[in-house]
């Protein structure tokens, strides 16, 4: 067995201190999807890319697109600039977006369509996202921590069997319903895979990752175990085993009452919360050493002003006490002006200091 791999401790992210348990001066910050659409310098390079998926298969591209809002922002962490569904393209399943529709895939349906899949061509598919993370944890200085992320399984799962994102994630769930077995060896390729994908992101120089379960909330509490919690947990028993110096974010948006089960279960170093959590109950509920991430929600950050504004300062107030990353409690959209943006930002850097 190899040695895992240990971290040089040098890097100075305020991000890596709050997510290994200390509270940095001021409250370190970083926005999901914050490269991307709302910005005029990616749409203008995601025009000269073509396809979205060259776009992220390419690395000085997707590199630049990564730096982009830290040059602009300087956030305390940049994020790989990738997608979740490069898994099921790597295990070969036929993968494509659709311009203002999202991702499309061949669904998954059937044992013959799973037996199709191979994680054997994975890594040397997904060489160039690696290439990616090397290039920017090389323009990043000791300050600013590199995320990099992976989709959890369940999410990735629904994608790959519906064929395209859907309202209810109904024919993921009646395949775990009606053929657990089945379903699991789906899961349990992901569990693989991903599991693979992540600890390479972190032997690249990704700092943190984060997994990205983003339709966890529509499982009930028996089947949510299942395939939330067990798999993401084995993926971060995995990579820590690999990589210990390497801290988790789990995202498991919609979980509700089950956030801190899900913590304690899957091992993870921060829980990244969605909008719909109500600060006072996560700061009472969750363990007390435990970093939390979140959890604006992305639409005052469209309208800004002092809706926003007020909304940031609870939620910075609300978590004083314990190691918290302010972020939202979903993705960027792309309707939101980057003057609210940077808005936001010098809001965090004064109001957020201790």
């Amino acid at each position: 067995m190899a040695e895992p791999i240990r971290r040089e401790t040098t890097r100075t992210s305020p991000i890596v201190k709050a997510l290994t348990g200390s509270r940095p001066k001021t409250v370190p910050f970083w926005f999901m999807r914050q490269a991307g659409r709302y910005l005029p310098e990616y749409r203008e390079l995601r025009t000269e890319a073509g396809s979205f998926l060259d776009l992220v298969y390419a690395p000085d591209l997707a590199a630049e697109v990564t730096l982009q809002p830290i040059r602009r922002y300087a956030m305390d962490a940049a994020i790989l600039f990738s997608d979740i569904l490069v898994i099921p393209d790597a295990l070969g399943q036929k993968v494509w977006f659709e311009t203002g529709e999202g991702p499309r895939l061949e669904a998954v349906t059937d044992t013959e369509a799973l037996d199709a899949l191979s994680a054997a061509r994975a890594g040397e598919h997904l060489q160039p996202v690696l290439e990616t993370v090397r290039r920017v944890r090389g323009a990043l200085g000791p300050e600013t921590a590199l995320l990099g992320f992976a989709g959890a399984p369940w999410t990735v799962a629904t994608y790959m069997v519906a064929g395209r994102g859907s309202a209810d994630q109904a024919a993921a769930k009646r395949w775990a319903y009606g053929d657990a077995d089945g379903f699991a060896r789906l899961i349990d390729l992901l569990v693989d895979a991903t599991a693979d994908y992540l600890i390479a992101q972190a032997q690249a120089g990704a700092d943190a990752v984060q997994i990205f379960d983003s339709w966890a909330g529509a499982l009930p509490a028996p089947a949510f175990r299942r395939w939330c919690v067990d798999p993401v947990r084995d993926i971060v028993a995995r990579l820590k085993a690999a990589c210990p110096d390497t801290p988790v974010i789990g995202f498991p948006r919609g979980a509700g009452a089950s956030y801190a089960g899900y913590a304690e279960a899957t091992g993870v170093d921060a829980v990244g919360l969605d909008t719909a959590v109500p600060v006072g109950w996560a700061h009472e509920t969750l363990p007390a050493g435990l970093c939390v991430q979140g959890n604006l929600d992305p639409v005052l950050l469209v309208a800004g002003g002092d809706a926003m504004t007020d909304a940031a300062k609870r939620i910075i107030d609300g978590f004083r006490g314990r190691p918290h990353i302010f972020n939202l409690g979903h993705g960027i959209t792309p309707d939101v002006p980057p003057e609210h943006v940077a808005a936001l930002c010098a809001l965090i850097r004064g109001h957020g200091a201790s």
